[in-house]
């Protein structure tokens, strides 16, 4: 170590030892406090406590090994992830569960597994689970990921029909829905379609989502592939819904797709319009096959327990409180409605509330008193 001058008094010069230590060195002293960590341990080999197989020998190269999940691993922790966005909607929540378990190389297993849960449940679902996927592409999965899951879904679509007989109708929604939400390029149903090793399940699906995305406006309608869920669509809707429904079972006879509608709408908190248009419906009809039809729809309904006792109260109880307005375009609404009534109370109860509140006015308009209490014929000619 050289000493430096650092200043000269009179004769006498002042010599400052700068040492390595900061200062600090010097014989017998321990240094600057911490100077120890900025020393590099060197082993030495004659050292007698020296290991050759120390991980400090410098000998030694660590790499990064990312430890790949197994594919039935990951299916079986995406389920409950799936499951709980189902009742909760919040995709942030999602991706990071996802997260959690999944490597890049397995992303594919999220969407597939997204896709397979949805077909065992209703259109919301769907929907909540198109949603999803598309909110998770870049995040989670890429669209090339996206893309594989749809082949492997392809391929699997023989044995997924056998569970869920729409499963080639709603695969194909969901490939069509994922090219409307840029999630999928749209060259991608092209070439699956080129693939000759396809069931015809498969083939049947492609042509299909092709249909979907050719049609006009096709990527604008195809924001509403799945509906709209009932709790978020308008009113005007559900009733005309409504309608067209009552009217196409009057058609059709068909009281199993009739029901099966009923409840693919999703609005139990709405079922006593359901009623309350079904009834007026039979009140319009005068006719008598037309009430025996309605009257068993509405049996129906009561009987598997989709229509509650309280929406099936209120809804005739509407009816009740409208009839003012009805038997201006409806004359023999009054006598209508007793009869559809009576009838219903032999399929079915009705509270005592909806009960005492029919009006006798139907027969205070159409009874003589010199008759017995018999309505007259002439009033009442029916189509039957």
């Amino acid at each position: 170590m050289s000493p430096i001058q650092v200043r000269t008094i009179s004769d006498y010069r002042v010599w400052v030892v700068v040492t390595s230590a900061g200062g600090a060195g010097g014989k017998g002293v321990w240094g600057a406090p911490g100077s120890e960590l900025l020393e590099e341990y060197v082993e030495d080999a004659n050292d007698p406590n020296y290991d050759s197989e120390a991980l400090t020998n410098g000998d030694i190269e660590f790499k990064q090994v990312i430890v790949e999940a197994d594919p039935e691993d990951i299916m079986r922790k995406s389920e409950p992830v799936i499951l709980e966005y189902f009742e909760h909607g919040d995709t942030n929540e999602a991706a990071e569960n996802f997260l959690e378990f999944v490597t890049a190389n397995r992303s594919h297993l999220v969407c597939e597994a997204i896709v397979e849960i949805a077909l065992d449940h209703k259109p919301s679902h769907c929907e909540m689970a198109s949603v999803l996927i598309s909110d998770l592409y870049g995040r989670v999965f890429s669209a090339k990921d996206i893309g594989y899951a749809f082949e492997r879904l392809l391929e699997k679509l023989p044995d997924l029909v056998l569970d869920t007989p729409d499963a080639t109708q709603l695969l194909s929604n969901f490939m069509a829905r994922c090219v409307a939400d840029d999630c999928l390029p749209p060259s991608f149903v092209q070439s699956q379609a080129e693939r000759s090793n396809l069931s015809q399940h498969a083939k049947q699906a492609i042509h299909r989502a092709e249909t979907l995305l050719s049609m006009k406006h096709g990527l604008v309608r195809l924001d509403n592939i799945w509906g709209v869920g009932g709790g978020v669509r308008p009113v005007e809707s559900l009733i005309r819904q409504i309608q067209l429904l009552l009217k196409e079972y009057l058609t059709s006879g068909d009281l199993t797709e009739a029901i099966r509608c009923v409840r693919q709408l999703e609005v139990p908190h709405f079922h006593h319009e359901l009623v309350y248009e079904t009834v007026v419906l039979a009140l319009e009809a005068v006719n008598t096959s037309v009430e025996e039809q309605l009257c068993t729809f509405l049996a129906e309904l009561r009987k598997s327990v989709i229509v509650t006792p309280d929406q099936m109260d209120r809804g005739f109880l509407r009816v009740l409180e409208d009839m003012s307005d009805i038997v201006l375009d409806v004359p023999l609404a009054y006598i209508m409605l007793d009869r559809f009534v009576e009838r219903c109370g032999h399929r079915f109860r009705l509270s005592d509330e909806v009960m005492k509140k029919m009006p006798t006015r139907g027969r205070k308009r159409f009874v003589s008193e010199g008759d017995g209490g018999a309505i007259k014929e002439h009033v009442l000619k029916l189509r039957e």
